[in-house]
């Protein structure tokens, strides 16, 4: 394993978490499903592709809601999550609700305009590297805001800015041309707003549906998959698969780890095992302890290892006892303040 320990146990947390939530939406029978006439009544044009594969129609209507909800935790919360974990970068939001528009100069806005219609009419050909130069130039012409942009991986270096929109699906046809004016005023704001450093600015995608195994990603197949992906970008604007998670990671087979870490976590007894953890009358049986290691539960396991000194730092301590006897997760979430306020008392000897 490549990801040190600390963050394999991130991501298995944020992979139970993302579990629990939708365990507890999951439509086990059709008894309480919404109802829904006019989805019935176009899927019967269908029930000869439907036949054999598909029994109870309205919980197939309700799976597919259920499925719909998984995507789109997916993309706005597991993506954007592992991502943090894995870079130790943040979301940052410039716009005037958020952390307020950052600044370009007309010069440069021009430029931006300018490039744009010259991509938009074919003039020009996406080149990164001479459309930073025209981009990243210091002038004194007058400022002024720069369009709302928002960076789904925020990473500060100290010689460096890296910033990434994720996108979990597809861009429509219609979409391409906002994307890369929204990433050429993106970078030329932080280049302004971050005098010294280098900027850098990407999309990324976390698998190519394209591919035809998991692991792999053909860049060239996917951006021509994807109406005028070619027309406005170059190939080094793009992150895509396993490419976006070992630059992400700085280390290889990332996606693979990741897919790993899922695979171990989501089992059909996963509810099972998360209430066995969260017991804490089970804590001194054989399967405890295996089950924190097969779930990289590294800090629960330091506490088991630790709980003898930890039951007698808490006698007669009405506080820590209630800490002490809090639940390992919550609705999902590892407690780590319980942790913390544990492992003082050993540090503390």
């Amino acid at each position: 394993m490549n990801l040190p320990k600390d963050k394999v146990e991130k991501l298995s947390h944020l992979v139970i978490e993302v579990l629990f939530k939708r365990f507890e939406t999951f439509p086990d029978d059709s008894m309480n499903n919404r109802n829904a006439p006019f989805h019935e009544a176009f899927l019967k044009a269908f029930s000869d592709k439907l036949n054999g594969k598909v029994i109870d129609i309205p919980f197939f209507i309700s799976l597919s809601s259920w499925l719909h909800g998984l995507n789109t935790t997916l993309g706005q919360t597991f993506f954007e999550k592992a991502a943090h974990i894995l870079s130790d970068g943040e979301k940052r939001e410039y716009t005037s609700k958020k952390l307020g528009n950052l600044q370009i100069s007309k010069v440069q806005k021009d430029n931006i305009n300018k490039l744009m219609t010259e991509l938009s009419t074919s003039v020009r050909k996406p080149n990164l590297i001479e459309e930073n130069r025209i981009l990243f130039v210091e002038d004194s012409s007058e400022r002024e805001n720069a369009n709302n942009f928002s960076c789904d991986v925020f990473i500060e270096d100290e010689n460096e800015i890296i910033a990434i929109e994720l996108k979990s699906v597809k861009p429509n046809s219609g979409e391409m041309a906002g994307e890369k004016r929204k990433i050429l005023e993106g970078k030329t704001a932080l280049f302004e707003n971050f005098p010294g450093k280098k900027i850098r600015f990407y999309m990324g995608f976390p698998f190519d549906p394209t591919a035809m195994k998991p692991f792999e990603n053909n860049k060239d197949k996917f951006m021509n998959s994807i109406i005028n992906c070619r027309k406005y970008f170059d190939r080094d604007e793009i992150l895509l698969g396993d490419e976006l998670w070992d630059f992400l990671s700085g280390t290889n087979n990332t996606m693979q780890e990741l897919i790993n870490i899922i695979n171990i976590i989501a089992t059909t007894d996963f509810l099972d095992k998360y209430n066995f953890i969260n017991d804490k009358s089970n804590i001194c049986l054989n399967g405890y302890e295996k089950q924190l290691k097969t779930w990289n539960l590294f800090s629960e396991l330091e506490l088991l290892s630790n709980n003898n000194i930890i039951n007698e730092k808490i006698k007669g301590n009405n506080r820590l006892n209630r800490i002490y006897n809090q639940k390992a997760f919550n609705k999902g979430k590892y407690n780590w303040n319980r942790y913390y306020t544990l492992m003082k008392l050993i540090d503390n000897g």
